[in-house]
């Protein structure tokens, strides 16, 4: 599955707000190892560097095109290929910070004590991931599956929500933490530009369905798609467009 930098960074304003407010919360004074994981096209592990300059900073993604971005954007800080589903650290880092990557994941109840296995004892986990995906700009997608010759290969690759309710990683941490804060934000994001909420899932959530087809299926359901997102949100009158999204926020600390 590749990835549009450009189309990612359209909107970098509002995707990097979240990045920050988490960052916020994680009251580490002095690490030594700290790890972006999930770090894309390098903007937020360019924040970690400038927040903590003393620490050994790595930024890690799977994706070669977000990479090559922030290597060429950021070429003073370090960046490595990795997958969060198989990334381990040695030592343990000192503060593990993700945001918006491990949504894309499946199978949290392994994934997240896992990786609070690789913080050392005092050091911090961090995560950010969207839980937007009850909002229309998600469930869009399935309905836009249903109306056209896309079908067949749309509907197959629709699932539950990727995200939990907060309870299920606060049941997941609590063992391994002794301070754990876990919080919500909806952002009321208001966008420039023509179908703008059709323009951000563009840069994310609706790659892999456009990645499945192929010319005028794919047109098509982009054309679909983006008809029923325009009805959803629609401008203002002076043209900018209201989209709220709702973001899910861990911090955690590790048991010494």
């Amino acid at each position: 599955m590749t990835w549009d930098t450009a189309q990612y960074l359209k909107f970098a304003d509002h995707r990097l707000r979240p990045a920050v407010d988490l960052l916020g919360r994680v009251a580490s004074d002095a690490p030594t190892r700290v790890v972006d994981l999930g770090c894309g096209a390098g903007n937020v592990t360019r924040l970690l560097a400038t927040r903590w300059p003393e620490a050994r900073v790595v930024g890690f993604d799977p994706s070669p095109e977000m990479l090559e971005r922030a290597r060429t954007d950021h070429p003073t800080l370090a960046f490595e290929v990795a997958d969060a589903a198989s990334w381990t650290a040695e030592p343990p880092v000192d503060v593990l910070y993700s945001n918006a990557a491990l949504h894309w994941l499946g199978d949290h109840a392994r994934l997240f004590p896992r990786l609070f296995e690789q913080v050392a004892p005092g050091g911090w986990l961090a995560i950010q991931m969207p839980r937007n995906f009850s909002a229309p700009s998600h469930t869009s997608v399935a309905t836009a599956a249903s109306e056209g010759p896309w079908r067949a290969t749309i509907e197959p690759m629709l699932s539950d929500p990727p995200t939990h309710e907060p309870s299920v990683y606060i049941d997941l941490l609590s063992p391994m933490a002794d301070l754990l804060d876990v919080w919500e934000t909806e952002y009321i994001q208001i966008l420039e530009g023509e179908n703008p909420v059709a323009e951000w899932t563009k840069g994310t959530w609706l790659r892999p369905f456009l990645g499945a087809l192929e010319g005028p299926e794919r047109s098509g359901f982009e054309a679909a798609y983006r008809a029923h997102v325009r009805a959803a949100y629609p401008p203002m009158p002076d043209g900018r467009t209201v989209f709220p999204f709702r973001r899910l926020f861990i911090v955690a600390r590790r048991k010494t």
